[in-house]
């Protein structure tokens, strides 16, 4: 099989190195990949929403199959481009339509769709500049804290949880008269505040039938103790240590069996990963929102830990035969920890040589914002480097992956010495 997988973060390089194990695999291209993919496959100068630069490469390349990471080209719609195109519309795109990818691409449309579908979440109204003053009086009629969320896509920035009155309808004017995330907060959410502790679940989807996949916590906070600004994330556990039998059963039953027959039912194309983000309150799953990927740096967390082959997984996802194949865990805890630059998720600089990454044996070392420069590997995001260990139990997993961390290093480097340590 020839696969062209779209993206350049951790999560790409773990799905990129993951299918690579299969047999099935033949040829891997990821666009536009990093310094890590290139050592998995071949990383292709590419834009993932350049649909027509896309489909050129895959007819000239004989690609089978197209592999989404990042939600853009799905809320794109490049599922919807391909069927619709006579030259790739015999070429399977894992991802959702663009009218499922909604889930993820507005928070509205997912509020209204577990409304419909009786999935628990928390109590909302949303907004518009035309009714701001209808959101002042929402906001006056709640208790703090407040929630405010971004309607569209906002890069991961776009959810304020605000302790006063004042600020948040400060906040909301900001969000809806005065655009401070452009299109995507020209609506806004209002929610209430849901007290607990959070989570992630991820299943794979053709459509008709799923499987589910490793759960995982990841750390959103630059600073220890979750203090600080938030990021794209600085770590991630799997598994969870609280989410025993009995919460895992009331998250299949009570949310993700709800939303994948209510995807079916409503004529909503879902062929991909869904991610639910999940809070514990008091011992009942609530969804936060939906991602239409997986998440990341989850994604370097829990594909470690899936033992069966991914891109047969894939396959039976584009053939609607998921139901007939075997998803096997890894038993053992994985923990991953995030090497940032410095002065993320602010101004940070780019183009630092990393040092330290050959040598690695006890770890998995996923690359997120890399590039090479001949044989130098040198920062070139954010959020540099994943490090991915597995232990006998969180604890054990968690030391492995500091211990290796130390033995990587790039001018500037930061990252939080406390993952995992809430659930120790």
């Amino acid at each position: 099989m020839r696969v062209l997988l779209l993206g350049s973060g951790g999560r790409e390089h773990a799905l990129a190195w993951k299918m690579a194990k299969s047999s099935q695999l033949d040829a891997l291209f990821i666009a536009p990949g990093n310094a890590g993919t290139k050592n998995v496959g071949t990383n292709v100068s590419m834009g993932i929403t350049d649909f027509p630069a896309i489909k050129k490469f895959v007819l000239e390349n004989k690609i089978n199959m197209v592999v989404v990471g990042p939600e853009d080209p799905l809320v794109a719609g490049i599922y919807d481009f391909f069927v619709q195109d006579a030259d790739l519309k015999n070429v399977p795109v894992i991802g959702p339509s663009q009218e499922a990818a909604q889930l993820e691409g507005s928070k509205d449309f997912a509020k209204k769709f577990m409304v419909r579908h009786q999935i628990p979440t928390a109590k909302y109204a949303t907004f518009t500049k035309d009714t701001l003053e209808k959101g002042y009086a929402f906001l006056e009629s709640m208790k703090p804290p407040y929630v405010l969320k971004a309607d569209g896509l906002a890069a991961g920035k776009g959810v304020l949880i605000l302790n006063t009155l004042k600020e948040a309808k400060t906040e909301l004017k900001a969000m809806l008269a005065d655009a401070k995330f452009g299109d995507a907060s020209s609506s806004v959410v209002i929610e209430q505040f849901l007290k607990g502790i959070e989570m992630s679940a991820f299943v794979i989807s053709d459509g008709d039938s799923f499987k589910v996949l490793p759960e995982a916590k990841d750390y959103k906070r630059i600073g220890d103790g979750d203090k600080g600004l938030n990021t794209g994330g600085m770590g991630a556990v799997s598994p969870v240590p609280f989410a025993d039998e009995g919460f895992k059963d009331k998250i299949l039953n009570q949310i993700i069996v709800p939303t994948v027959k209510g995807l079916k039912a409503e004529g909503l194309v879902y062929k991909g990963f869904i991610f639910f983000g999940i809070i514990n309150v008091k011992g009942d799953p609530f969804v936060i929102e939906y991602n239409c990927r997986l998440g990341d740096p989850e994604t370097e967390v829990i594909i470690p830990r899936l033992k069966s082959d991914l891109l047969d997984l894939f396959e039976g996802v584009a053939t609607n035969t998921l139901s007939e194949r075997d998803v096997q865990f890894e038993d053992r805890s994985a923990a991953t920890i995030m090497m940032v630059s410095g002065g993320y998720p602010e101004e940070y600089q780019k183009g630092k040589v990393i040092y330290g990454l050959n040598g690695i044996t006890d770890s998995l070392v996923f690359h997120a914002g890399t590039s090479s420069d001949g044989p130098a590997v040198l920062s070139a995001g954010g959020r540099v480097i994943a490090v991915t260990s597995f232990g006998r139990n969180t604890e054990n997993a968690v030391r492995r992956s500091y211990e290796t961390i130390e033995k990587i290093e790039f001018e500037g480097a930061y990252f939080r010495r406390d993952i995992g340590k809430d659930l120790i």
